[in-house]
């Protein structure tokens, strides 16, 4: 990890340049190189080009910036912890916030290195995580289609759930085409001609 985005509002750009514990200059001075924005388009611009996102912003915000900049590139999002940034109630910390770690000026270079490291390695399992969910929805959704195809196939042939999914099997093979979207085919033709007219 070398490039970081800190992400600010753009109101606060001029008084982090005379903090002496803003991120930019904490971070900048531990080896790294700082990108920074103001808006939601620098934002969404330069985390293209940037390994991470620091976001020294309330934590009611972290959602909606996290969501901005997933949706143009998968990178650790981190919390600027300060006063300034934390001065909620603990209600706050009760929402699921999407980050992957928190930043403190507080912090010493190397714990901020591994803070880091260890959010890179979260955000990814974390992507992981969601694009295996992606396809166990996908796959629940076939077994769906199978079920009510088998279903169909055992009322109108008047045959067992296991012949019936022997049915879909050869005639998937027959067609060249996948299980599903022959039983998908199956239950919309049926539901075709049995609807109300």
């Amino acid at each position: 990890m070398h490039s970081l985005l800190i992400v600010h509002h753009s109101s606060a750009a001029a008084d982090s340049g005379r903090d002496e514990a803003g991120p930019a200059r904490l971070l900048g001075g531990c080896g790294y190189l700082i990108e920074s924005a103001g808006t939601r388009e620098e934002a969404f611009d330069r985390v293209g080009a940037t390994d991470a996102a620091v976001l020294a912003l309330p934590l009611t915000e972290m959602n909606g910036w996290a969501d901005l900049l997933m949706s143009r590139k998968t990178v650790p999002v981190l919390w600027w912890c300060t006063s300034a940034t934390a001065d909620l109630s603990v209600s706050a910390c009760e929402d699921d916030v999407r980050i992957d770690g928190i930043l403190s000026p507080s912090m010493q270079p190397s714990e901020m290195h591994w803070i880091l490291h260890f959010s890179a390695r979260r955000c990814y399992e974390r992507a992981q995580w969601a694009k295996e969910r992606e396809k166990l929805l996908a796959r629940l959704e076939e077994r769906k289609w199978i079920d009510m195809a088998k279903g169909i196939l055992s009322k109108t042939k008047n045959i067992s759930e296991s012949e019936a999914y022997d049915v879909l099997r050869k005639q998937a093979m027959n067609e060249r085409k996948r299980m599903v979207d022959v039983a998908t085919s199956i239950v919309k033709v049926y539901q075709l001609l049995h609807e109300p007219s």
